[in-house]
Parts: structure tokens; sequence; C-alpha cells
């Protein structure tokens, strides 16, 4: 390489230097910025896990101490639980309320606080859905088996993960209600249903040997 080429190279190399700084000067604070945010918005994400952690162990902890007295010291420490925002642990702190209610023979309250719940349209439908359920089969006896049917229809038509338990409650009330063939013909499907448990397929079968009716149509 010539000396003329190696004072060119030089010159160009300079140049490029003197550009890329009066870049920097000009645009670096962006650079700087988005470090800053990257770097404050990971320290805040590590901030928000912390605190969820924290007030998950506070709440479990606070659910194994009232666990730890009667039914009456139960229901009121649970009571006094202040929800979060985690929808999912707020629904099932719900459903403990609720069966410390009921453990106090305050079947009303019960009712009430599950009746909240299935109407929570930001609590998971698997919580909604068993809310409705319970309180359906709470209001069996307060409550018209046409109206209890209504209810329970949503969910036995719904796919839900209660279809069947709810297609149970359907059929003790079409049973109250005096329809025999009808409450027949659901025990039957629940019987022949595939995801029936050995549980819920027993007690179907002896409804339907109570009514005096066959496991199969024929």
């Amino acid at each position: 390489m010539s000396e003329q080429d190696s004072f060119i190279n030089e010159v160009s190399e300079e140049v490029r230097k003197d550009r890329l700084y009066r870049l920097f000067k000009r645009y670096g604070w962006i650079a700087a910025l988005g470090i800053v945010v990257i770097v404050g918005g990971a320290a805040w994400n590590e901030w928000r896990k912390a605190q969820a952690t924290a007030a998950a162990q506070g709440a479990g902890d606070a659910i194994l101490a009232a666990f730890e007295g009667d039914a009456e010291a139960r229901a009121a420490a649970l009571a006094a639980i202040e929800p979060g925002d985690n929808a999912a642990r707020n629904a099932i702190l719900a459903l403990m309320q609720a069966g410390a209610a009921l453990a106090t023979e305050d079947r009303p309250g019960s009712v009430a606080l599950l009746e909240s719940l299935a109407g929570d349209a930001s609590a998971p439908r698997p919580y909604r859905d068993l809310a409705t359920l319970k309180a359906v089969i709470l209001g069996a006896g307060t409550t018209d088996p046409e109206d209890r049917i209504a209810r329970l229809n949503a969910l036995a038509l719904g796919g839900g993960s209660f279809r069947l338990l709810a297609s149970e409650q359907i059929a003790l009330a079409e049973i109250e209600m005096g329809d025999r063939e009808a409450a027949l013909a659901r025990l039957r499907e629940i019987n022949a249903d595939a995801e029936t448990s050995q549980d819920l397929r027993r007690r179907a079968s002896q409804l339907i040997v109570a009514l005096g009716g066959s496991l199969t149509d024929g």
C-alpha cells in the first residue's frame, strides 16, 4: 500500500469516527433512555413478582391459621381476610368462606357468598360454575324445582366441568316435580356417559332402581 493510500485510509477513518461521535452526541440519549427503560422494566417486573408472591404467602398463612379454630372462629377468620387482585385466589377464598358459613349453620349467608361468586365476571368460569351448583343445591328446600332446573341447564348443556353433576341435580328436581320419565331418561344418560365417575354412576343407578326403572331404555 502506498503512503498516499495509507493517508487516505487514515483520513477516512477519522471522518467516520467524527461522524459517529456527532451521531452519538445527537442521538445517544435515545440509547441511554432505552437502557434505563429496559433495566427499570426488569426491576419493576421483579418487584411485582415479589409482591404477588408475598401476597399469596400472606393469604395462605391466614387461611391456614383460620382452620386452626372451631367453626365459628374459622368463619370469622376467613371473613376477615382481605381479597387481593388474584381472581382465582379470591374465588377459592369465597368458596371457603361459604363452606365455613354453612358449617356454622348460616345457610343464607353461605348461599349469599356463593351467589356473589357465581355472578362475579372476573372469577374463572370453573369457580363460578361450582358456586352456581352449590348455591342451587343449598336452595333445594326453598326454591322451586323449575327455577333450579332453569339455572342448572346452563351448566348441564355448557360442556363445563360440572355438567354431569348439574344433570344429576336436574333429575332430582324432575323427581320432585313428579316427572318420573324425564328423570329416568336423564339418569340413564348420566349412567351411560363415558365421563361419569364411579360414585356418580352408582348414585344414578340407585335412583333408577328406586324409581322402578331399568338401567337401559329397553
